[in-house]
């Protein structure tokens, strides 16, 4: 007879596959948990390896975990929210335009509160780490608008050589919004450090006086309207469009 170790179930799974999308973590996380004997399976320590089926009761910290399906959500993130759980100083947060049946996802990066544009929250914390790891070159595009026209010279720096910031040299690809217009730029990064690029205009002398993000990777904001969102793997004729009045 198999030991919980071995299931023969066609169900079974990878513990640290289970464990990562129950938590929302990424896998090398789940077998992290695993190795410090934080991850249990029919009372008896998990193991790195160890294969899981429906039947087996799974538990982080003595806490049961249940199956999850994998979620990825786009959201058009107004200004004047939070990508965070908590609220600060009344600010609201991203979570507000959120049923709570969806409270559970985490955000894929960041815009700060200034920002508006396209959010991803998921489930799934391989993913996050995919779409963030500066290793896996995601690019992301925005559109920048300058309080005052970009000087020839400046852009050449940003393009070609880089701004030196104090957590290293920050460099963007530019391009006009509209022609004759020096103001409006489409900036393409594929780095997501802190507000870095309000702090890469900033240190050249410009203030960025919107700042918003139209592409993540291969996802695209698209016709999704301010303050609303959509469940990304549905086909676009089975896609839902939900907002929460707030």
């Amino acid at each position: 007879m198999p030991d919980n170790t071995t299931p023969t179930h066609d169900s079974a799974q990878r513990l640290n596959k289970f464990v990562a999308l129950a938590l929302g973590v990424s896998r090398r996380q789940a077998d992290e948990l695993i190795e410090q004997g934080k991850v249990t399976v029919n009372g008896q320590p998990a193991k790195l390896g160890q294969r899981v089926t429906t039947t087996d009761i799974i538990r982080h910290d003595n806490k049961p975990l249940t199956a999850q399906f994998h979620q990825l959500i786009l959201l058009h993130k107004p200004v004047g929210y939070l990508c965070s759980r908590a609220s600060q100083g009344g600010v609201p947060t991203i979570y507000e335009l959120l049923p709570t049946s969806l409270h559970h996802l985490k955000p894929v990066g960041r815009l700060d509160k200034d920002s508006s544009g396209l959010i991803l929250l998921t489930n799934d914390g391989d993913f996050a780490h995919q779409m963030t790891h500066p290793s896996f070159h995601k690019m992301k595009r925005y559109l920048v608008t300058l309080d005052q026209p970009l000087q020839p010279l400046h852009r050449q720096m940003i393009n070609d050589f880089g701004v030196q910031l104090p957590d290293g040299p920050s460099r963007l690809t530019l391009e006009r919004q509209h022609d004759g217009d020096d103001h409006r730029w489409i900036v393409q990064m594929s780095e997501g450090r802190n507000r870095q690029i309000r702090r890469t205009f900033a240190a050249l002398g410009y203030t960025v006086t919107k700042l918003h993000r139209t592409d993540f990777g291969n996802y695209t904001l698209g016709d999704i309207k301010r303050g609303e969102f959509q469940e990304s793997k549905l086909t676009p004729s089975q896609r839902l469009v939900y907002r929460i009045d707030t």
